[in-house]
């Protein structure tokens, strides 16, 4: 009989029968002043069990409660070629690893692959319902097993069960031990600290991080390669144009603001220039960013200030020019699906009302929001206006022509809103027009966006 035990107690392991020489040799066990038993994050179960066995210890796991599965598919899947590399490649890393994939690459399928390859009670972590609701679609048509929920009112555990980040954080001490294989939908989410619970708590041996961008403004991305795995595989969007995604084209378009709203928008733009002068604030970092949030929260001139750098943004977002261009981009569409995209509600909804479109925010109805995407998809309406609602987490019907006009400079918001017209179908050629207020911020921000990769394929266009 082992004289040491592993046993699973609310995302910890806990390890009896070690001698304190045995311990320090041991990843991340330490001494537990309050219940005097030696402790490890549920994290390090794999590496925990191959130092004990490369040191010639024998040991009684009873922390493990997945099982192995055995799994076939209900309908043929032919992977395509990035598909089989990034599998091989995550394979060849202990099946232990994260991977980028552009919107519309199939990293769903890619999922499904991974879990038959590693037969393994699974659980995947999304971080909306939408998204919850269509891996519960997808697993369920091809693998021939019960689907488990878990959030939106669900708690459905199976082998092979679906949560969203918000509700495995409320249930992973509990449930940290019994899959085998966790799948982290969107991993960009997982470096917040309440979602770094999941993967610290869970035992999982292997783990699979998938998103479309891993790049954070924090420069966090790190988390995710400490908590599931290193960068395996990345798939580059322009590299896929004309085989896996369809080809595309990028626009810039600058407008002219009018006399009156350049007036006020240097006005606005002035006084928060010149309150950053005076406190020293460069905007090097995220750092610098609260410094400024700080600042406008304890004294008068920070409060303007605010509010001035809410003017000046709003001022240059909702330019009356961008909403002659988007018509004339509509127009110049007729017949094609159009997306519209902004930064903020109130411009959508200003959208709405100009061209009389359906406008998706986070205050849509669900029935409402169903009915919009459905109305989109079998082609009813033709136009859709959104802020950041579809910038990830919800099915968007195929469409070809993307239209921004407002936005961040993240990567991220790049990546997710080029890719929602990037979904490949016989002679499609996508289209994304990017509107900008010439002569204000948004040109820079413009200029940070263009550093990525999709911007540097040969289809990209020069400036309208």
């Amino acid at each position: 009989m082992a004289s040491i035990s592993i046993a699973y107690d609310s995302g910890t392991l806990l390890l009896s029968g070690l001698t304190d020489a045995l311990a320090a040799q041991l990843p991340q066990v330490t001494w537990d002043l309050r219940t005097k038993q030696w402790r490890a994050p549920g994290r390090v179960y794999k590496s925990l069990l191959l130092t004990l066995r490369s040191l010639g210890h024998t040991f009684d796991d009873q922390a493990r409660a997945y099982d192995v599965l055995s799994l076939r598919l209900a309908e043929p899947i032919v992977p395509r070629e990035h598909q089989t590399k990034a599998l091989a490649a995550w394979v060849s890393a202990g099946k232990a690893g994260s991977i980028q994939l552009p919107t519309g690459a199939g990293k769903t399928i890619l999922a499904v692959l991974a879990i038959l390859t590693t037969a393994r009670s699974a659980l995947v972590i999304v971080p909306t319902i939408d998204l919850m609701q269509q891996w519960e679609t997808v697993l369920t048509r091809y693998l021939q097993q019960p689907i488990g929920l878990l959030g939106g009112g669900a708690h459905d555990i199976q082998q092979i069960t679906v949560s969203t980040y918000d509700s495995a954080v409320l249930h992973i001490e509990r449930l940290g031990q019994k899959f085998g294989f966790i799948i982290f939908d969107e991993c960009h989410h997982l470096p917040a600290p309440q979602y770094q619970t999941i993967a610290i708590a869970a035992i999982a041996p292997f783990r699979l991080g998938l998103s479309a961008t891993m790049e954070r403004t924090d420069g966090k991305e790190r988390v995710i390669y400490d908590l599931v795995g290193p960068l395996v595989y990345e798939g580059q969007i322009h590299q896929m144009a004309d085989t896996v995604l369809s080809p595309y084209d990028v626009v810039s378009i600058q407008v002219l603001m009018t006399p009156e709203e350049m007036t006020a928008y240097q006005e606005a733009r002035g006084l928060y220039t010149s309150f950053l002068r005076r406190s020293g604030i460069r905007f090097n970092s995220g750092a610098d960013w609260m410094q400024f949030v700080r600042a406008s929260v304890r004294t008068t001139d920070g409060r303007l200030a605010m509010r001035a750098y809410r003017d000046q943004k709003r001022l240059a977002q909702a330019a009356h020019a961008k909403l002659q261009a988007t018509w004339e981009i509509i127009k110049r569409h007729r017949g094609e699906r159009v997306l519209i995209f902004t930064d903020d509600n109130a411009l959508a909804y200003r959208i709405g009302r100009e061209f009389f479109v359906p406008v998706l925010t986070h205050q849509t109805k669900v029935k409402e929001r169903k009915l919009f995407l459905d109305s989109f998809r079998s082609g009813a309406i033709s136009v859709l206006a959104t802020s950041k609602v579809l910038n990830e987490g919800v099915d968007v019907p195929e469409a070809s022509i993307g239209l921004v006009l407002s936005g961040s400079g993240t990567v991220r918001e790049h990546v997710q809103r080029l890719g929602r017209i990037l979904r490949a179908r016989p002679g499609k050629r996508a289209v994304l027009y990017e509107v900008i207020a010439q002569g204000t911020n948004e040109y820079f921000v413009n200029q940070r966006r263009r550093q990525h990769d999709a911007y540097q394929g040969p289809s990209e266009l020069p400036e309208a």
